[in-house]
């Protein structure tokens, strides 16, 4: 396994009873980079964060973090790795500050490093003048800075977020992220579970998870250019009921409504699919678009969690 890469798994899987909620992951997740899990809930996101984090056991399969393997190496990887979990995990009747300054007793750091370093972070995240606030009187995008700053607070190699903006507004989802390309620039490796496609666009590297299965991995880019499906959007009157008509062909693998325009996911083994499209839509305008992730998503998953 290479020592390159901060994350390596064969074969992870892991099992409730008869339910398998991660079936067979394999991922090689390069140092230095933001790499996203996306799909919806259920798909074995957190789960697997779980498992790389070494919370939970795997069924089976073969699983190296920063160089160490887990199962066995939990106490070795506590002090270089970080942890934000999807639901605010610190204490709503402490403050600011107390909270701080109780997970850096967690993580052994002296009086002397963790005023220093809760100084820094309380200015890095915006969190000066709010030190005696109660974290449970917080709006959503204070305690998420509230929750990046304790998660950060000892400078870990990895960081693990679980769906982290899932509670916040637009504004704060893209200040979040402007924070963490800021981490990732000074070496820290990201992996972010995520069912915000824009979110998922802004990862070096993604895994498309559906059902505990990784369908698809690599840069958004790349999963966009080889999806496997031309995209098409037509224009006009009657979309609903020509979307059903469409949907209902072999050839299209999804028809989605986007305002005044269906957005038509045809397979790319069909020669001439502008032209095999026209001569179905009865005369409306049509023109060929370029790609997103959700429309990869869409192709990985065979549309079934597209409206």
């Amino acid at each position: 396994m290479s020592h390159e890469l901060a994350i390596e798994t064969r074969g992870m899987t892991r099992m409730f009873a008869d339910l398998t909620a991660v079936d067979g992951v394999d991922l090689a997740i390069p140092k230095g980079s933001i790499y996203g899990f996306l799909g919806p809930n259920g798909c074995g996101k957190s789960t697997s964060i779980r498992m790389l984090t070494g919370l939970l056991r795997p069924t089976s399969g073969q699983i190296r973090v920063l160089g160490e393997t887990l199962p066995g190496a939990e106490e070795k990887l506590r002090r270089r790795i970080g942890y934000m979990t999807q639901k605010f995990s610190l204490y709503e009747n402490l403050s600011v500050r107390e909270n701080l300054e109780f997970v850096a007793q967690i993580y052994g750091l002296s009086r002397r490093e963790a005023k220093a370093r809760l100084a820094e972070l309380l200015a890095l995240y915006t969190l000066e003048g709010q030190e005696r606030q109660m974290a449970g009187s917080m709006s959503g995008g204070q305690r998420q800075r509230l929750a990046l700053a304790a998660a950060t607070l000892h400078k870990p190699e990895l960081l693990f977020l679980d769906e982290p903006t899932s509670a916040v507004d637009p504004e704060n989802r893209r200040e979040f992220w402007e924070r963490l390309f800021d981490l990732c620039s000074q070496g820290t490796t990201i992996l972010v579970s995520t069912h915000y496609m824009d979110e998922a666009e802004r990862c070096h590297g993604l895994a498309i998870l559906e059902r505990g299965i990784k369908r698809a991995d690599g840069s958004p880019q790349a999963l966009m250019a080889t999806m496997g499906a031309r995209v098409l959007e037509v224009a006009g009157e009657g979309l609903r009921a020509l979307k059903q008509q469409l949907i209902a062909e072999e050839a299209v693998l999804s028809a989605a409504q986007i305002g005044s325009r269906l957005r038509v996911l045809v397979r790319s083994d069909v020669a001439e699919p502008a032209a095999w499209l026209g001569s179905r839509v009865a005369g409306r305008s049509l023109a060929e678009v370029r790609p997103s992730l959700e429309d990869v998503f869409v192709t990985c998953t065979g549309g079934r969690h597209v409206g």
